[in-house]
């Protein structure tokens, strides 16, 4: 078994191969140009998609080159694969704007200045220059309408209602891997599970119109928690590429609150780390769980990666402040990340006394609650214990002039900002 393969398997990374020898001898014998796409249906990517490149990244390493195709032709159709009902529709502008975004975060995670550089296309170039009447009469002829009924992201929409325009979706991708076969010599596509009917129907598409070739596909599983959560989610939402849309600090802290039962597995699948380094942490976890070095460890190279050094040193300072109570130490932008999704109240201006703060904010639920919770010590403003139930807040408990951040026990965090 090849080293590559070999990785691959061990990491859990392989589901589906149209055929596994095939493949095998295609890489041990030549540098194979490998695709995967993504479609801009955001500005970003979310850490759902990350797998699928994450394995691309890992074939660039071994000497292959990969294809990153996004989809600004395919992402203005929408595709249907294992999606409850229609799409809502993006317009041209939309689209093109969500292009940009996503190419900004492919260079973060391929290099396009290597012997074996990636190369980075949008779909949207040769799709639009295809007529309805080639569509019809080039592709369309090639394609059983028995077939597409047959494919399960097609069948499970039947009932509910599926347009033509999405029906016509698993063509478009199919036209993509001719395309990428004939231009990029592309001989291989990879994707998620979901994606398995469109991998397989771009290979029936090239050997209908262009004879035997041999372009393979292969599938990457669905990723899943142990609890059978659903992975790359939080109560606010996806965990974003963007550190616009999920700071890194907020990266940073999804990666270090996994659970032991998914830590190993997940450093397999997100991260580059070698074999060796992953068995010494799940020896770690099984040993000393308490000390986390396997979270800290999936939390730091997930963070460097798409994120670089810099933002994984801050992510890292502001959880050492937030657990050591220093939030005076944090720059008003540290805060303002750390805090980001943190109810907010917004106060006039100095001299409001904390048990109507606290009232107001709902922290504490009555006055009386207020003044029991200062006097028991569970209240913290800016990481600082305090006990006076006569306190006033003043121009010293706002952070540069901002902000005041209040903390009761040990997670129920508020932010107060003032209007001037």
């Amino acid at each position: 078994m090849s080293a590559l393969f070999e990785d691959l398997k061990y990491r859990g990374i392989i589901y589906q191969m149209t055929d596994e020898e095939e493949i095998k001898e295609l890489l041990d014998n030549e540098q194979v140009s490998i695709y995967c796409g993504a479609d801009p249906t955001a500005d970003s990517l979310h850490i759902g998609h990350l797998v699928p490149f994450l394995t691309l990244r890992r074939f660039q390493d071994y000497g292959h080159r990969p294809v990153v195709l996004i989809g600004g032709g395919t992402g203005m159709i929408g595709d249907p694969s294992f999606k409850a009902e229609e799409r809502k529709l993006l317009t041209e502008a939309q689209i093109d704007r969500n292009v940009e975004g996503i190419k900004e975060q492919m260079g973060r995670v391929f290099d396009f200045n290597d012997e074996n550089s990636a190369v980075l296309v949008n779909n949207k170039d040769w799709l639009k220059e295809i007529s309805l009447i080639s569509f019809l009469r080039d592709y369309g002829k090639h394609v059983g309408l028995n077939y597409l009924l047959g494919k399960d992201a097609i069948q499970s929409r039947l009932e509910t209602g599926i347009s033509y325009t999405e029906f016509t979706y698993t063509i478009l991708q199919a036209i993509d891997f001719g395309h990428l076969n004939k231009h990029y010599n592309v001989k291989m596509q990879i994707g998620g599970s979901d994606q398995w009917g469109n991998i397989v129907s771009g290979l029936d598409l090239m050997r209908r119109m262009y004879g035997e070739n041999d372009a393979q596909g292969m599938t990457i599983p669905l990723i899943t928690k142990a609890d059978g959560k659903k992975f790359g989610k939080t109560e606010s939402g996806n965990i974003w590429l963007d550190p616009e849309r999920t700071s890194p600090y907020e990266f940073y802290q999804f990666w270090l609150n996994q659970s032991d039962a998914d830590v190993i597995k997940f450093l397999k699948l997100f991260t580059f780390l070698g074999k060796e380094e992953i068995e010494a942490l799940a020896k770690s976890v099984e040993e000393e769980p308490h000390l986390r070095k396997a979270q800290k460890t999936l939390a730091e190279e997930t963070t460097r990666f798409l994120h670089g050094e810099d933002a994984l040193r801050e992510a890292e300072r502001i959880t050492d402040a937030l657990f050591n109570g220093d939030i005076k130490s944090l720059t008003s932008s540290e805060v303002k990340n750390a805090f980001k999704d943190v109810p907010t109240a917004n106060f006039d201006g100095d001299d409001e006394m904390l048990v109507n703060v606290l009232v107001e904010t709902k922290i504490s639920s009555s006055r009386r609650q207020a003044r029991e919770d200062i006097t028991n010590g569970a209240i913290y403003i800016n990481g600082e214990r305090q006990q006076d139930v006569d306190h006033v807040m003043t121009a010293d408990d706002k952070l540069d002039g901002e902000f005041t951040v209040i903390r009761r026990g040990k997670k129920k965090y508020h932010m107060v900002t003032y209007s001037k």
